[in-house]
């Protein structure tokens, strides 16, 4: 999924698209340990797509939470 698709997503859609990607990494992962799994690219792609998915939420986080602070130093 590109990123500019999941940015017009709701925070909420976001928040369930990462459980589901979690999800979905864990059964592959558990796919590939039994040796059911034939194509392994998927697991990398699904990697992918949740680091996608939890950059766009943070960074949603910070500029929500950001406004008006300083960073203590």
């Amino acid at each position: 999924m590109k990123a500019k698709e999941l940015r017009d997503q709701t925070t909420e859609e976001l928040t369930l698209r990462e459980r589901d990607l979690r999800q979905e990494v864990f059964n592959l992962k558990l796919q590939k340990a039994a040796g059911q799994l034939a194509n392994t690219a998927g697991i990398v792609k699904a990697k992918k797509d949740l680091a996608r998915v939890k950059t766009i939420l943070r960074s949603r986080e910070i500029a929500g939470g950001a406004k008006g602070t300083r960073a203590q130093g």
